[in-house]
């Protein structure tokens, strides 16, 4: 399994769980809202038996934001909350209740362009809101997306998540301990497909570009970029922000960078490294409680 000192790769919630959660909204007189009423009453137990992550988010709140020790509880039990619910939603999503959620795009029309292109194009991805769910709600059949994943997930939710992805063009490609991945990912750009990764994590690797994001250094990992610099294609960002009980809204960017094409491959890397921790942080700092890593980011 991937992991870090801080991060084990693999989503919250015991086996039992989420085989319940996925079991129970198969019946659609289920309310989600009634699994959030629970889920309301479940988060301070999750905040007081998981202290590293909690005090990880008090201290982003804190610190990066600066906000009184009042108000960064209060933010620490919301972002648990919300959490939560986008968790929900994922397996409400896999038991087929997609037509709950309402889906706003801005920038959508980013995305079709570059579908309609010859060339591939990297979606860098993101523990902001709740990423999984573009996969779902953006379908489209012009190029295929090859999504690279960490999670060592239990097998019916690994299986469900692989059958609805599949059918909206999408193919969930696992990290490697023989790095097989890799050639995966770089066959799928040379044929002008979509690659798809997290670039908000660090596993560990010392590939990482040290970059300013929430007045502060953090590491970001270079592999997105290094493959888009390679290949010479667009890197996009996509954010899917919940902004109400049953409302997501999703923002597409294109990654830019002034005089790209006169720069060395080293300096392609880290300008869109930076690049897209501006993105990043420019969203975070419009919903903070969505901000889901769960450990201390910043060196």
């Amino acid at each position: 399994m991937i992991k870090t000192k801080d991060w084990t790769g693999k989503t919250g919630g015991r086996t039992l769980g989420q085989k319940g959660l996925m079991f129970l909204f198969n019946f659609h007189n289920v309310a989600i809202i009634v699994g959030y009423a629970v889920l309301a009453l479940v988060v301070p137990f999750y905040m007081l038996f998981s202290r590293k992550g909690y005090l990880a988010i008090y201290q982003y709140f804190r610190h990066r934001h600066k906000y009184s020790r009042i108000k960064s509880f209060c933010k620490t039990y919301r972002n648990h909350f919300v959490f939560g619910q986008c968790m929900l939603d994922r397996f409400a999503v896999y038991a087929g209740r997609r037509n709950f959620f309402k889906i706003e795009i801005t920038g959508n029309e980013r995305f079709q362009r570059l579908l309609d292109s010859d060339k591939g194009f990297v979606i860098a991805g993101s523990h902001v809101g709740n990423f999984e769910l573009s996969g779902y709600f953006m379908r489209q059949d012009k190029k295929r997306i090859y999504a690279l994943v960490y999670a060592e997930e239990v097998k019916e939710v690994m299986n469900k998540r692989i059958k609805i992805l599949g059918m909206n063009n999408i193919c969930i490609v696992p990290v490697t301990n023989d790095l097989s991945h890799i050639f995966t990912m770089n066959d799928a750009l040379q044929k002008g497909k979509i690659v798809s990764m997290p670039c908000d994590r660090n596993l560990g690797s010392t590939k990482v570009i040290s970059c300013d994001f929430l007045n502060d250094k953090a590491d970001f990992p270079q592999g997105a970029f290094a493959m888009a610099a390679m290949f010479d294609v667009p890197v996009i960002t996509i954010f899917v922000i919940k902004e109400s009980v049953s409302k997501y809204h999703i923002f597409v960017n294109i990654l830019s960078v002034n005089g790209f094409e006169t720069l060395t491959k080293s300096e392609k890397i880290a300008r869109l490294t930076q690049s897209f921790a501006s993105e990043l942080e420019n969203i975070v700092r419009k919903y903070p409680e969505q901000w889901f890593n769960f450990y201390n980011f910043w060196k």
